[in-house]
């Protein structure tokens, strides 16, 4: 695996960053949903609810990828 800046694989850096934003971005889009229902939106609320739970799913894949990569040596000094 190619190494970037940070010491660690760019695998594995890239799989952190998109479970961040994942999980940041479901913990808006609870936000969105309650705005929709507020307003009376209520299929933009299950769309803003279906998207909430597409973003839980990639970040649980992104955790399970990131497990299985912590025992390997060359994902960098933390999966160590």
């Amino acid at each position: 695996m190619a190494t970037g800046e940070t010491g660690f694989s760019d695998v594995f850096y890239d799989l952190v960053s998109v479970q961040y934003h994942a999980l940041k971005a479901g913990h808006d889009y609870g936000q969105y949903v309650r705005d929709a229902e507020n307003g009376g939106y209520g299929e933009i609320a299950e769309f803003f609810e279906q998207v909430m739970k597409e973003d839980s799913q990639r970040a649980a894949t992104c955790h399970r990828f990131l497990t299985e990569l912590s025992g390997k040596q060359d994902a960098g000094p933390a999966a160590s």
